[in-house]
């Protein structure tokens, strides 16, 4: 079958992207759907492994998460926790796995990341601790500048988001973008920009991109 002028669109984009992402020194790489996404992530790990992952409707949606609950993998769900000091225990423990999945808020067609997080569970992963990180993140989280992430990040990810939370009333949740707010209940506590998969002390990339050539995140939008 012929793929359609959108499928192509995102091809061809996914591809200087992904190149972008290497010459940052992050091991990229692109699948056009996420059923592929899904065999790729789990070819880069093993059921000896420890895996945990953030809050992200993009594994939700791939089914990498229900995958790795059922079929014997050795993870750490904050999820399974009985308590709040439970689950943050179990949040502080997924910092030491071996292998850490998350998505992302926002990517730059020059590959630069931003994310936003209220806990900061999941930016900490991706800066420092868990020996491997996967991030896994539609083409419909590729935007043209690094200025456009961030924008996207506070005024469209974080407005979604926070709609999940029932118990959750910042700013933004009622008037749908960013109003820098300082709020206690505010999802927005960390900003981080990511803008290479590898270091000095850890040469040989660390982080891995998944791109997929589908929306994904709460109907392609986080």
């Amino acid at each position: 079958m012929a793929k359609t002028p959108f499928e192509l669109r995102n091809e061809v984009l996914a591809q200087r992207v992904v190149k972008n992402l290497q010459r940052r020194a992050f091991d990229a790489c692109y699948c056009e759907t996420k059923e592929e996404a899904l065999e790729k992530a789990l070819s880069l790990i093993d059921k000896e492994q420890c895996v945990s992952w953030g809050g992200s409707m993009t594994l939700e949606e791939m089914g990498l998460l229900e995958t790795l609950r059922t079929q014997g993998y050795n993870i750490i769900d904050r999820d399974t926790a009985k308590s709040q000091e439970e689950r943050l225990e179990l949040l502080r423990k997924a910092l030491t796995c071996d292998t850490y999945f998350m998505s992302t808020n926002a990517m730059s067609e020059d590959g630069v990341m931003v994310n936003i997080d209220g806990t900061g569970n999941r930016v900490a992963a991706m800066v420092f601790g868990p020996k491997s990180v996967v991030v896994i993140a539609g083409i419909n989280k590729v935007v043209k500048s690094y200025e456009d992430a961030v924008a996207r990040a506070r005024n469209l990810a974080a407005p979604v988001n926070v709609q999940r939370f029932a118990n959750f009333n910042p700013p933004c949740k009622n008037n749908g973008h960013c109003f820098n707010c300082t709020a206690p209940d505010s999802i927005c506590n960390f900003i981080l920009t990511t803008r290479k998969g590898s270091t000095m002390n850890a040469p040989a990339p660390r982080i891995k991109v998944i791109l997929v050539g589908e929306s994904l995140g709460n109907s392609g939008i986080v």
